[in-house]
């Protein structure tokens, strides 16, 4: 029997062993998109304690702790940083089988040498020990980047934010590039009139461009979109619940703007040709600085409107959502790519149901100009787990090229999560390593070393042009 978390974790074979402590762990780490706080970067400074590093805003764990039982002040209340770390460790037992078991005992082992199993017994020792780690100058946030060997880190970031972290940082002796990436979702959330005319006014005052129509408002995101390029962003990304691609002329998304701008709520059909538009605005623009779109897509938010209420969004009343896709996602990208403006692309689904629906329709949009043009990105939230990752993996070797793949991302607000990367390189290992010891891969060790090299760094450091 194998002892929980040994140096061959989750690898299950010999081959599977000599990928990851070879190649795999030697790679260094590409988080082209997190949600790192750029500001903490930055200042670069102590956590008070394991607390306000690892559980403040962490979602998983709240929505975990909810469901053991503990009461919501323990999760986003009025409880002491101590009292809220205890009843995490009280609920870990109980997340056995769930990826934050793995996630959990993988940080505090890899960050803070801790071999043991934290729980109710063993919180004031973890507690302790951690945050007396937490007061050296290696476990800050540029210390804890280092010690898991990240080279580059792109944050996500609105159009109107001034990016001066980024600048800080750049200007910094930092060790780690920090880049921004646009993050357009409020550009075109007419759904809400009042928010929408509130960041509307936001746009015109960072821009210095007053957005009065359309074209106006075009012409403020394009100056936003310079700005980004000239502070190193070559990322866009999108957090959507679907595609969107509805039929809609120029004076229509005209007069849908001065109609949301008048304050007059939009019907479902005018939100959705806004949207398309807009949509197909933000691609050109990506298109024309060589930039690389990354699609959120799948996502059904904000579920229990009472505790919305009371505790705001990014809480954790967040599901995976059934909205069909396939149509629109195909006429989104056809738009694009017949006036020649579709550029390098990596579409994440929420739905494990939709692996193949994009698995086979990036392949219709592969053109030869760069391998891996159209991307099939990671499991993405409730499927950055093992099975999902091992999901995705086998759809997208089984319809298209696993050796093209850009492999993973943080996705995360906490500085420990880089124990994912390694999460996954164990399964990518696992995944190859069995096919050879199953003789469905002949065992070219340097060929399939170079493929798992290209997965973990190459391919992404390549596709994103990071010097």
């Amino acid at each position: 029997m194998k002892s929980f978390l040994d140096q061959d974790f989750i690898l299950e074979t010999k081959t599977a062993s000599e990928l990851f402590h070879g190649p795999a762990s030697r790679m260094p780490i590409l988080d082209y998109h997190c949600h790192l706080c750029p500001k903490e970067i930055a200042e670069n400074k102590n956590f008070e304690n394991l607390t306000t590093l690892w559980l403040y805003g962490d979602h998983y764990k709240w929505r975990a702790m909810r469901t053991n039982g503990v009461p919501e002040r323990y999760c986003t209340g009025d409880a002491s940083d101590w009292e809220k770390f205890e009843k995490w460790a009280e609920t870990v037992p109980f997340t056995i089988r769930n990826p934050l078991y793995h996630w959990t005992h993988m940080e505090l082992k890899l960050f803070f040498g801790f071999d043991g199993i934290l729980n109710k017994d063993t919180a004031k020792e973890v507690w302790d020990m951690a945050n007396e780690k937490l007061k050296t100058d290696a476990f800050r946030p540029q210390g804890l980047m280092e010690m898991m060997n990240v080279k580059v880190v792109c944050t996500t970031d609105d159009p109107t934010d001034s990016l001066e972290y980024h600048m800080q940082v750049a200007q910094s002796d930092c060790k780690i590039k920090v880049y921004p990436t646009w993050r357009p979702d409020k550009a075109m959330a007419v759904e809400d009139v009042e928010a929408f005319n509130d960041y509307i006014v936001k746009l015109s005052e960072v821009s210095g461009i007053y957005v009065n129509s359309f074209d106006d408002l075009i012409k403020a995101l394009r100056n936003r979109h310079d700005f980004f390029a000239e502070i190193g962003c070559r990322l866009s990304d999108h957090g959507i619940e679907e595609f969107y691609a509805a039929d809609y002329t120029p004076e229509e998304v005209r007069t849908i703007f001065f109609k949301v701008r008048s304050g007059i709520e939009l019907n479902s059909e005018e939100i959705l040709k806004f949207k398309s538009a807009m949509m197909y605005e933000f691609g050109v623009m990506d298109h024309e600085k060589g930039w690389v779109q990354q699609f959120h897509y799948g996502a059904i938010r904000n579920n229990n409107t009472r505790l919305l209420s009371r505790l705001g969004p990014d809480t954790g009343f967040d599901s995976i959502h059934d909205v069909t896709c396939a149509s629109a996602m195909s006429k989104f990208l056809n738009g694009l790519d017949t006036q020649d403006k579709l550029a390098k692309t990596i579409i994440y689904n929420l739905n494990p149901a939709h692996n193949d629906v994009v698995a086979t329709m990036i392949g219709n949009f592969q053109d030869g100009s760069v391998p891996g043009k159209m991307q099939f990105g990671s499991g993405w939230w409730f499927l950055d787990q093992k099975t999902g990752m091992e999901s995705q993996m086998n759809t997208l070797s089984n319809m298209g090229l696993l050796s093209r793949f850009i492999g993973m991302l943080t996705d995360s607000r906490c500085f420990l999560s880089y124990s994912r990367h390694e999460y996954f390189r164990r399964i990518l290992c696992n995944l190859i390593g069995n096919d050879v010891e199953n003789g469905l891969i002949n065992k070219d060790m340097d060929l399939l070393g170079k493929m798992v090299e290209d997965i973990c760094y190459y391919n992404a450091k390549n596709y994103f042009n990071f010097n």
